[in-house]
């Protein structure tokens, strides 16, 4: 039995173990949207493209599955850009289907024309241009292949529209071998030994945790590790729930905006054990005194990471769910020499006491006017340990990672390698899509929402219980702190100077809307969104100059913080 295009496709997703699409529909794949209208196949429509890739990416962080989006040819395709780029960075698996132009008119400049395999060649993993129906479903076998395997990542899939309708048999390949693309998934059991000796003898071990363990699913391996060696643990901002952040050896977030006791033991350690992380510079502040005192092991499935911005001693290739596993099995067969690693680093996990002790996360709380961590932290207290937290990007989710206490792996869900204004909404949409019965909140700033505020419609439409609960300072607030700081507070272009009535805005779209500028209010506010049915808005008017600390100045060491005052 012969298919179109457009049946292949959806047949193909079905294959996958495709449940759900975010999309918005156009010319260029109305004949996907036809078929999809009988398909089995859950279609969300948001109400921008930028959006639909965000949702898809939410949906893959929270599930672990490759996330899916559908656009149109043109500037539907391109408003996929940023969403992708996002992904991107992140690593994260994802699928993104766009309309094209018919193939005799590809380069013709045609209507609503846009070479997506270039523009995405530099943000996506792989792309494919579709050319003939017959290679369809080998190429969206291809997509998901390339997309969850090895270091996952976003690949783009241009469908041209006279490839739609065109009709071919439909036989969907059981498996894909691409030459040249193998990765590896089996560490190395010499170099896993080889990191054990270190290990143990260690008098100041650090494991630096990224978000690799997250996409690998080892956060159990992780925990295991850490019980096993008693060795403390910093997150970076895409691990925060990797690792529980109530375990004693948690130390929280390193980095520019890291805990004092996390930078200062990645300054002091004498092995630094890097597990699924990039050594970004947000991380890593000046290269040359990151961890000068530390041998370094780097465990990561992308080869290519490693040894890319900081030297290492040890490089391990493989899946992090795959090496720690063998890091503890190697262990476990010499209880006596763990034992001794224990009690050798009790003085370091001592003075790592004695930091947390003088300097810990806080801030300086007032009954006058709100601080927006007190926002954090009653959120924290006041919603379930499997809460989803996403957020935008600013000074908020800083915050959020500040003095939010993460209990569940896959439960922060963020943009941090682009760092993208108005992702957190449409992410939030997407895990609440995956999880119609969890608690999904985001926290927002009130210039990163109006990025893509217009995604209450969709929560609204789908009835999508998502709390949104914006901190609202009336600034481009990460900007005017940095204005504020190192340019004589010369706020240019960082005052909204027109503050939006955010309750109106709501009830505009149909949910619901909350406010108070009172401290004694917040608590109050909070449980009412989470009792209330719905999408609900919670706009909380905050102190307005507070600046997120610790903060290392750029061009400075970690260790270099401007502390809380």
């Amino acid at each position: 039995m012969e298919l179109t295009g457009s049946q292949i496709l959806l047949e193909s997703l079905k294959q996958e173990g495709v449940d759900t699409l975010f999309g918005y529909p156009g010319g260029a794949v109305i004949n996907i949207y036809d078929d999809l209208y009988e398909s089995s196949i859950n279609h969300i429509l948001t109400r921008h493209e930028q959006a639909a890739v965000h949702a898809a990416d939410g949906y893959s962080r929270c599930t672990g599955k490759v996330g899916v989006a559908l656009a149109t040819s043109g500037p539907g395709a391109t408003n996929t850009v940023t969403g992708i780029a996002t992904a991107y960075m992140d690593s994260i698996p994802m699928v993104i289907i766009t309309g094209q132009v018919p193939t005799p008119l590809i380069g013709n400049d045609a209507f609503q024309e846009a070479d997506m395999c270039g523009i995405t060649r530099p943000c996506t993993k792989h792309n494919f241009l579709v050319k003939d129906v017959r290679d369809l479903a080998k190429t969206i076998k291809e997509a998901f292949y390339i997309a969850r395997t090895g270091r996952p990542g976003p690949v783009l899939v241009d469908l041209p529209k006279d490839v739609q309708v065109a009709k071919t048999a439909f036989n969907y390949p059981e498996s894909v071998s691409l030459r040249g693309y193998k990765p590896t998934y089996s560490g190395s059991i010499r170099q896993i030994e080889k990191a054990v000796d270190m290990i143990l003898k260690a008098k100041r071990p650090v494991l630096y945790v990224g978000g690799g363990v997250n996409l690998a699913a080892a956060d159990a391996e992780l925990l295991k590790l850490v019980e096993q060696t008693k060795i403390p643990v910093t997150t970076t901002l895409m691990a925060m729930a990797a690792f529980p952040q109530r375990h004693p050896l948690a130390m929280g977030m390193l980095g520019m905006h890291g805990t004092f006791y996390a930078n200062m033991a990645v300054t002091e350690c004498d092995l630094l054990i890097a597990v699924g992380s990039r050594f970004d510079d947000r991380v890593t502040g000046r290269i040359d005194s990151f961890a000068e005192k530390a041998k370094v092991i780097h465990v990561d499935i992308d080869p290519t990471t490693i040894r890319k911005n900081v030297e290492v001693d040890l490089p391990i290739v493989g899946d992090l769910k795959d090496v720690l596993s063998k890091l503890h099995g190697c262990l476990t067969q010499k209880p006596e020499l763990v034992e001794d690693l224990v009690e050798a680093t009790e003085e370091w996990r001592s003075m790592i006491v004695e930091w947390k002790e003088r300097h810990p996360m806080t801030y300086r709380h007032t009954k006058s006017v709100i601080k927006p961590q007190y926002v954090i932290e009653k959120l924290s207290e006041l919603t379930n340990d499997d809460v989803i937290i996403t957020t935008e990007v600013g000074q908020h989710q800083m915050w959020a990672a500040q003095f939010f206490t993460f209990r569940q792996p896959k439960t922060f869900v963020t943009s941090g390698g682009l760092g993208t204004m108005g992702f957190g909404l449409p992410a939030a949409l997407g895990a609440q899509v995956a999880y119609p019965e969890r608690q999904v909140v985001d926290i927002s700033g009130d210039g990163s929402f109006q990025m893509n505020s217009q995604e209450l419609a969709t929560l609204v439409q789908y009835q999508l219980p998502v709390k949104i609960a914006i901190l609202n300072n009336n600034y481009l607030g990460m900007v005017r702190q940095w204005q504020q700081m190192f340019f004589e507070k010369r706020y240019s272009s960082t005052v909204m100077e027109l503050p939006i009535d955010f309750i109106k805005l709501a009830e505009a779209y149909g949910a619901t809307g909350l406010q108070t500028s009172k401290v004694d209010e917040v608590e109050t506010i909070i449980k009412q969104a989470l009792e209330t049915p719905g999408p609900v808005l919670m706009n909380f008017n905050v102190s307005r100059e507070e600046n997120v600390l610790p903060m290392v100045p750029a061009g400075k060491a970690i260790h270099e913080m401007v502390l809380a005052s």
